[in-house]
């Protein structure tokens, strides 16, 4: 359905890379990773463009992970991107305003939220998009095992904060932190 929604809104072509449901419940940001730098190989791609960070496990990660397995440069949290001959420059946002970089292609972008809106896909092109190719492929045809690298044994909430206190003055904080130890 998404990789429609993608073909209505105006791409070429799909490419859905199956995962059995089992397996999908251990795909980590490494996996991803390295099906992505396979594609990116077997498909001669030269940029990849992908989110930020993952709704799921919020790592953000897999951007800069693709980035080294096939050793490219990459920008991270894009929020404008030009490409300018055989090289992107790159808007992106950090604590103190806006950065601007320049890498080459090929590179790994990752989309900050304020990099572009999407078009509307219009009802004739959902029509076109029922009809175009998905090409459809397993890890292993990629060369990828999705061998599991670790095993979540336990997910539990953080001990509460216990309140803070109000003090006079420095004396008396300085008394209370030897108090509790943290001096």
């Amino acid at each position: 359905e998404t990789i429609r929604t993608a073909l209505a809104m105006g791409a070429d072509r799909g490419l859905h890379v199956e995962v059995d449901a089992k397996e999908a419940e251990t795909l980590s940001p490494s996996h991803v990773s390295k099906i992505l730098a396979e594609v990116a190989k077997k498909e001669n791609i030269n940029l990849i463009i992908l989110g930020k960070q993952a709704i799921d496990d919020d790592s953000n990660a897999t951007a800069q992970m693709t980035a080294a397995r096939l050793n490219w440069p990459q920008a991270t949290f894009a929020s404008k991107v030009e490409v300018k001959n055989d090289k992107l420059e790159v808007i992106r946002e950090v604590d103190g305003g806006l950065e601007t970089i320049e890498v080459k292609l090929p590179a790994v972008v990752s989309a900050d939220l304020r990099l572009n809106e999407p078009r509307y896909a219009t009802l004739p092109n959902i029509m076109k998009a029922k009809k175009k190719k998905i090409d459809k492929m397993k890890p292993s045809d990629l060369g990828v095992e999705l061998t599991k690298h670790f095993d979540v044994l336990e997910v539990s909430e953080p001990p509460q904060r216990e309140g803070g206190v109000k003090v006079e003055d420095v004396d008396t904080l300085i008394a209370k932190l030897k108090e509790v130890g943290r001096i």
